[in-house]
């Protein structure tokens, strides 16, 4: 495990500030590779807890992805546009908007 001294530094930030969603987000991208039921966990924490926090949108969709949880993906970009639209960060939103696009066009029925 190559980023294990990663995730253990990140296991302590989350203890020590609780409140700030970057560490969950990175230990959810660390965890990708690492463990797939740890990932999904930080993910849904932060979609659930920190619905305000953007970049969790686009890394999350991918994820569901991969995991064939397809709708959810889906409902994931949908709520990471929208939240992009609210907080007027158009480069967020052009990313979400084109990933959603071809996302669509993969999973169409």
């Amino acid at each position: 495990m190559a980023n294990l001294n990663r995730i253990q530094q990140l296991r302590l930030f989350t203890e020590e500030d609780p409140s700030d969603p970057f560490n969950f987000y990175a230990l959810a991208l660390e965890y990708q590779t690492e463990n797939k039921n740890h990932a999904k966990e930080y993910f849904e924490l932060l979609l659930d807890q920190f619905p305000e926090y953007l970049p969790t949108y686009f890394h999350a969709a991918v994820f569901f992805i991969e995991l064939g949880e397809v709708n959810k993906a889906g409902q994931i970009y949908k709520k990471g546009i929208s939240l992009a639209q609210n907080q007027q960060n158009h480069h967020a939103e052009r990313e979400l908007k084109n990933a959603y696009l071809n996302f669509q066009l993969e999973h169409e029925d």
